[in-house]
């Protein structure tokens, strides 16, 4: 049974910074693409960033580069998100996800999600 469990979300001021956590098990992490996606209240869910399955090239949604960073640890099959310069509008449930398909940018790319975890950033 594969289990992605996110962690580290929580409240944070404008400006500050947070690091997301995604533990996988059931799978073998080392073969698949990982993504976060984010969901706020009333909107719909979008592509936050997403690494290839051996770190080798990040993709970034233009609202978050320069203030973001994915990176994984295969030997922990773990996926970060260091989130930096936080915005209100960054306040959102994040989710992580595993994909072993050719794309990493939309959601349907992706075969497992996980059960996200809240961000909230104050002004």
């Amino acid at each position: 049974q594969v289990q992605l469990v996110e962690s580290g979300g929580g409240l944070v001021q404008a400006g500050g910074s947070l690091r997301l956590s995604c533990s996988a098990s059931g799978l073998t992490f080392s073969n698949y693409a990982m993504g976060w996606f984010r969901q706020a209240p009333g909107k719909e869910r979008e592509f936050v960033v997403a690494i290839t399955w051996n770190g080798g090239r990040t993709y970034y949604a233009d609202s978050v580069k320069g203030r973001f960073t994915i990176s994984r640890d295969n030997a922990k099959n773990t996926l970060y998100l260091q989130m930096s310069s936080l915005k209100p509008k960054d306040t959102a449930v994040y989710y992580c996800a595993a994909g072993i398909g050719l794309g990493v940018t939309r959601g349907e790319d992706y075969n497992f999600w996980g059960q996200g975890t809240q961000v909230t950033v104050s002004s």
